[in-house]
């Protein structure tokens, strides 16, 4: 059992939600609570299990089977809730192999429905928008490199175990992969209060990626140049703009909605 604060893997627990080049150099992240590790345990990227002594305790039977067949540590409680960083800890953290895809294959997803993100910063519109993602059975999340960390913990919760089951990926060059989605005739919609066109105006049916811009700023001027249209939200009342997950969550289910009346 881990009893001492000091010890190297409470150490590196912490270290890894703090710290996002942590996460990126050990390719490493942590997950907490029993549902996001038997999520990581699926899907094989699951390395090893802590659990707090007093979950243990009074869970040890029903664990059993499940820890039996897993790399796993016992911790004091103290300790535990040391490391696991949140105001109330769930009594499991779980060191996870982070998923990796490539672009190439992404691309490639007989759906040809994609989510692009540029610049997203804040960790809850990106764990919303993964689990809304899943739901609406977009073939991907594209994120520009300077997006906010997937794997940040605040955005692991969010996710609800979508983060295991949407493929994603980190442009160096989010123009590069808006030019590659176009000669493939996906046309690419950014969402902006100027847009040409009402969002469910347009035909999804064939394919298409969607563009999500920066919280306070938008899309960028340079992203906004490459667009095949600009698209916009009706909205009544004085309200300018929509939040950045909900945005998203009606571009991607009216292109759930569409495909779906298309197949029927």
């Amino acid at each position: 059992m881990i009893q001492s604060e000091s010890n190297v893997q409470i150490k590196e627990l912490i270290k890894l939600q703090k710290n996002a080049r942590e996460r990126k150099k050990k390719k490493l992240f942590v997950a907490e609570g029993m549902k996001l590790t038997k999520e990581a345990a699926f899907h094989g990227k699951l390395k090893k299990i802590y659990i707090a002594q007093d979950v243990y305790e009074h869970r040890e039977r029903e664990l059993d089977d499940f820890l039996a067949k897993q790399d796993y540590e016992v911790v004091d409680t103290k300790i535990f809730r040391q490391a696991a960083q949140t105001v109330t800890p769930q009594g499991m953290l779980a060191l996870v192999e982070v998923p990796e895809y490539s672009v190439d294959t992404l691309l490639c997803d007989p759906k040809r429905s994609f989510l692009l993100l540029d610049d997203l910063r804040d960790p809850g519109n990106l764990g919303t928008i993964m689990r809304t993602a899943e739901g609406a059975g977009m073939s991907g999340v594209i994120l520009s490199r300077e997006s906010v960390d997937l794997f940040n913990p605040k955005v692991v919760r969010a996710t609800m175990g979508a983060i295991f089951r949407v493929p994603f990926y980190y442009a160096d060059d989010l123009i590069e992969v808006i030019e590659r989605l176009k000669a493939k005739q996906i046309p690419v919609y950014g969402t902006m209060m100027q847009g040409s066109e009402v969002y469910d105006a347009l035909d999804y049916t064939n394919g298409a990626a969607i563009v999500i811009g920066n919280e306070a700023n938008g899309i960028s001027e340079k992203v906004t140049a490459h667009l095949t249209k600009g698209v916009r939200i009706p909205m009544d009342g004085s309200l300018e703009s929509l939040n950045a997950a909900v945005a998203a969550a009606i571009l991607m289910y009216e292109t759930a909605r569409q495909k779906r009346i298309k197949s029927d």
